[in-house]
């Protein structure tokens, strides 16, 4: 839809109607989800939040272009949650800023729509779950493939029994456009930046630009790498399938290989989780883009009568040699801008908003995620094999393990409901 059509559908939606969105985190997947969100007519953003003014001024350029105004601009994420005019806060920040803003917003009475990986450990999670649950709020995580329709139809015959008893589910992101970022050395931030603020809870470093903005993702201050980036999109699909019941253990090998840079994640990585009634395999790796079936990305479910693989591009069934009759293949139309559900998951989240009722994505279901996938890290940085109690979620006998399940915040930042 143009931006003129935006506006003019915007403007025909009345006052009692509208639903106010205050954007917190101005960067790149922002602006994707910003401008589903204002896809809708009943949406307006009264005010746009970043610690660096040059991302700022492309959330403002984003508001004037679809709603033909200028919304106010704050540096400080607690300006946002504090307004009256904001009923909910759209949290795409870096994953170390993820937890704070959600939970804070829970408090002051907001729903939220926060990008994924919920959380950078399990412990910040649960405390993101805690503030939902006592606070009554609407929480959706920002993984937009569950509202895609051909994953949806992906799923449905996964769970239809037709592929046979599942023994595997493999997923994967070979992705060569990301990684080699270089070695460039610290600095000072750019000008119009809030370096101190941008780190928030995070440990105090010098400024580096690897460590800032995209490239974030590689450094455990702040994420996870591709495990907790791509790992979540493809683990939820994985556990949307499968069910909700929790691995058994993890165990999890890599390193990086090829990447010759200051990036601390693995470029290539495996783990394997231990599901009582199948295993996942989950791998990534960088600077290089072939992966399973020639797919940079994707998902295997082998049972014992075929296997289904899905990815962004459709899904198809493939049949055991023995058993040909059944064969399926769906191809998504490359031009359908919605193909992915980012709209549809905004949608979703929308109308919970009005409802009440619990998004396709809530934060019981994104903790899980983000923790299964959260787990591959932990069997990774401890070389250990984890055992998982889910109910305590906790790791007995394993204590360097354990302690990676939450994090210690720089003062004067804390998390109301964080574990110790």
């Amino acid at each position: 839809m143009s931006s003129l059509a935006c506006l003019a559908r915007a403007r025909s939606v009345s006052a009692a109607e509208k639903i106010r969105v205050g954007l917190i985190g101005c960067g790149g997947i922002s602006r994707a989800d910003l401008t589903a969100f204002l896809s809708y007519p009943e949406v307006d953003c009264p005010v746009v939040c970043d610690v660096d003014d040059a991302q700022l001024a492309k959330g403002i350029a984003l508001v004037e272009k679809l709603r033909g105004r200028r919304p106010d601009t704050v540096k400080d994420f607690r300006r946002v949650i504090e307004r009256k005019d904001v009923d909910v806060v759209l949290v795409c920040t870096p994953d170390h800023w993820h937890a704070l803003p959600t939970v804070l917003a829970c408090q002051e009475g907001k729903d939220v729509y926060v990008e994924k990986p919920l959380a950078t450990t399990v412990a910040e999670g649960r405390a993101m779950v805690e503030a939902a649950r006592r606070h009554g709020r609407v929480v959706q995580m920002g993984t937009q493939w569950r509202s895609g329709p051909h994953y949806q139809e992906a799923i449905e015959f996964v769970q239809s029994g037709k592929l046979g008893k599942i023994r595997q589910v493999r997923a994967w992101a070979y992705l060569d456009w990301v990684g080699g970022i270089g070695n460039p050395p610290d600095r000072d931030p750019p000008p119009g930046v809030d370096y101190d603020f941008w780190l928030g809870p995070a440990p105090l470093r010098p400024f580096n630009p690897n460590r800032f903005h995209f490239n974030f993702r590689w450094f455990w201050d702040y994420a996870g790498g591709l495990m907790t980036d791509w790992g979540v999109h493809l683990i939820n699909l994985a556990l949307w399938a499968m069910g909700p019941e929790p691995p058994r253990a993890v165990t999890s090998m890599g390193r990086k290989y090829v990447c010759e840079d200051n990036a601390e994640t693995p470029d290539t990585q495996v783990a394997v989780y231990e599901f009582p009634g199948y295993v996942m395999i989950w791998e990534h790796q960088m600077l290089g883009g072939v992966g399973i079936g020639g797919r940079p990305h994707g998902l295997a479910f082998s049972g014992s009568e075929a296997t289904l693989i899905v990815d962004q591009r459709g899904w198809e069934v493939i049949p055991e040699p023995k058993k040909r009759n059944l064969t399926i293949k769906r191809v998504v139309d490359p031009q359908d801008r919605d193909a992915d559900g980012r709209r549809a998951h905004v949608g979703n989240f929308l109308e919970c908003v009005r409802t009440r009722r619990q998004p396709v994505t809530n934060v019981e279901v994104g903790h899980f995620v983000s923790t299964v996938a959260a787990l591959g890290n932990l069997a990774l940085r401890s070389a250990s094999r984890i055992v998982w109690d889910a109910a305590a979620e906790r790791i007995p006998s394993n204590p360097q393990a354990d302690a990676l399940l939450t994090r210690t915040y720089r003062k004067p930042w804390s998390l109301p409901y964080l574990r110790s």
